[in-house]
């Protein structure tokens, strides 16, 4: 099988990351099943099987042998995009993370209109054990994308985590998460169109959560949550309800046992990019990665009871 270098679109809504190296990844197409491995710039190395595509990435991106230091390697933050995007709409705050030579970012692409949100915490799990296992791994979600965290969580602890994935999970922040599902999607289900745009995924934050969230764990390492708040604004979103971010609001973003919550007047889809943002969340997860000293009277893990 020919294997043509080809610039891609990175995978949007039809690609998944299952494998991730440096600055290669292999994706899974979620119609047609085949896989394909991508290097930095977005072109396609090879494709067909995933087998296929390991002995490319093989060739192109040896691995390197561990780091024997007690401290291990340099922290990995996984960056997830919400329901509609990319992972290019993460780039922004993956651009901040990289310029803290302490931290490296990986941008995680999922189909998230494409499949369910088990679906994506598998794939998830698959690109966690291709990192190297020496790097401790915190999270950075925007919306669906921390959903998709949590379910990965519960799933490791329903199946007792037999690679140690969770040991090495120190950190997360949540920007805009619907922890308890989103009025939004509930009401706009209702007229049949959302279901057959979003997918399993959008039902699943609306009039399937109740059912979603038995799957959901609160995260057992210290995590932040940062709601958008414009409720000083005249005009409001009438398919929200109270303070929020037109999107989703401020309560339904809480979750028991965050070590801190922060509100910021931003608007949801673009959370991410605010530069206040982007300096609390790389603050945050340095402090609780060792990378800085607590404050005082900071707890060093939270309480997820």
């Amino acid at each position: 099988m020919w294997n043509v270098p080809l610039k891609t679109a990175g995978g949007s809504q039809f690609w998944t990351d299952h494998v991730h190296r440096e600055e290669y990844r292999i994706q899974q197409n979620v119609l047609t099943k085949h896989w394909r491995l991508l290097d930095q710039k977005d072109v396609r190395r090879a494709w067909g099987s995933r087998e296929a595509c390991e002995a490319v990435l093989d060739q192109l991106c040896p691995l390197k042998p561990a780091v024997t230091s007690d401290a291990g390697g340099k922290p990995v933050v996984m960056l997830l995009h919400g329901l509609f995007r990319s992972h290019r709409s993460m780039m922004g705050l993956e651009d901040a993370i990289e310029k803290d030579e302490q931290l490296d970012a990986v941008t995680y692409s999922y189909a998230s209109t494409r499949g369910g949100v088990a679906e994506h915490a598998a794939a998830l799990a698959d690109t966690l054990r291709s990192l190297p296992k020496d790097r401790p791994i915190a999270f950075v979600g925007h919306s669906m994308g921390n959903i998709v965290v949590r379910h990965l969580i519960a799933d490791l602890q329903a199946s007792g985590d037999p690679d140690h994935l969770l040991p090495r999970c120190k950190a997360m922040v949540m920007l805009g998460p619907p922890n308890q599902g989103a009025i939004i999607a509930k009401r706009l289900a209702q007229t049949g169109v959302f279901g057959i745009v979003t997918g399993q995924g959008g039902m699943e934050l609306g009039p399937e959560f109740e059912k979603l969230e038995k799957h959901l764990a609160i995260p057992p390492f210290p995590f932040a949550i940062v709601a958008g708040d414009l409720s000083d604004e005249a005009i409001q979103n009438p398919l929200t309800e109270g303070a929020g971010d037109f999107v989703v609001s401020v309560e339904e973003a809480y979750l028991p046992g965050a070590a801190d919550t922060q509100t910021f007047p931003l608007l949801h889809s673009f959370i991410m990019d605010d530069p206040d943002v982007q300096a609390y969340t790389i603050d945050f997860l340095k402090t609780h990665l060792g990378l800085k000293e607590l404050p005082t009277g900071t707890p060093e893990v939270s309480d997820a009871n």
